[in-house]
């Protein structure tokens, strides 16, 4: 179902044009209900070239627009929302951050606290409309949060969360791509070593971690119950499971997991 609303996307950066070509691309929105503001417009050509309006006056996009979508850098946050509000109005704007870091507090100081807003992290997924997206709401209608769920579904998975949960949420889905990358990569020296070229060994090693997230998505299970199927007494799989284990492998991530919140929390 495409969108009702006019859609803007404030920032035409890597994630802004990444949420833009998913929404269009997905046939969410059409390019008509659809633009996207940067300082230098010569770098969204292709988007003019399909339809979508492309501004260099944020407040002109503003007005024009349902829901504002913010994709910009944290520190621009306030200063972008101080030159724009003089033209939102609580009972026509729907406000959407995927700032880092910015909590809907910040924003509030700003323009005041009778905004419906939305705070969303994606991870860099959402390039290729892969992504898992955390939100939180404030103030926001049933109709308002059945759309913004939508949107982000257009662009991968979605889940509702407290907002203190933000930070953990950072680290679990977006950091974790990161952690998720070095154990491929690590997965690969492995396929080397025993025989593979490099190519074959990334395809095999990258496949089978997509067709394992894959199960846990589509048959709603909890992993060991995955890995009890391919686990056969005295077998090969075991051997290496249980080698890894005694080497430090789960207690090493899950102390890099908390390693990298709490440097979250000291950053504050």
């Amino acid at each position: 179902m495409q969108a009702p609303f006019k859609i803007t996307i404030i920032g035409g950066g890597n994630l802004g044009t990444a949420i833009a070509e998913g929404l269009l691309t997905s046939g969410f929105v059409t390019p008509n209900n659809l633009c996207i503001t940067k300082r230098n417009i010569d770098t969204l050509k292709l988007f003019q070239q399909k339809g979508v309006t492309i501004l260099s006056d944020n407040a002109q996009a503003v007005q024009w627009a349902d829901y504002i979508i913010f994709a910009i850098k944290p520190f621009q946050m306030h200063d972008v929302l101080q030159q724009l509000q003089p033209h939102l109005l609580p009972n026509k704007h729907v406000l959407i951050s995927v700032a880092t870091g910015v909590w809907i507090k910040d924003i509030q100081e700003v323009i005041g606290n009778q905004f419906a807003l939305f705070r969303a992290m994606p991870n860099t997924a959402i390039a290729i409309q892969q992504s898992l997206t955390c939100i939180s709401s404030y103030n926001a209608s049933v109709q308002q949060t059945a759309f913004v769920t939508d949107l982000f579904n257009k662009l991968g998975k979605t889940v509702f969360i407290e907002e203190k949960l933000m930070d953990a949420a950072t680290v679990l889905g977006a950091c974790g791509t990161a952690y998720a990358m070095r154990y491929i990569r690590a997965n690969i020296q492995g396929g080397i070593e025993i025989g593979f070229s490099a190519s074959v060994a990334s395809l095999i090693a990258a496949q089978t971690v997509k067709g394992a997230a894959e199960l846990l998505l589509q048959n709603n299970t909890h992993p060991e119950q995955e890995i009890d199927k391919v686990t056969t007494p005295k077998g090969c799989t075991i051997a290496g499971l249980n080698e890894m284990e005694h080497q430090g492998f789960s207690s090493s991530l899950i102390k890099g997991i908390v390693t990298s919140y709490k440097k979250i929390l000291d950053d504050m």
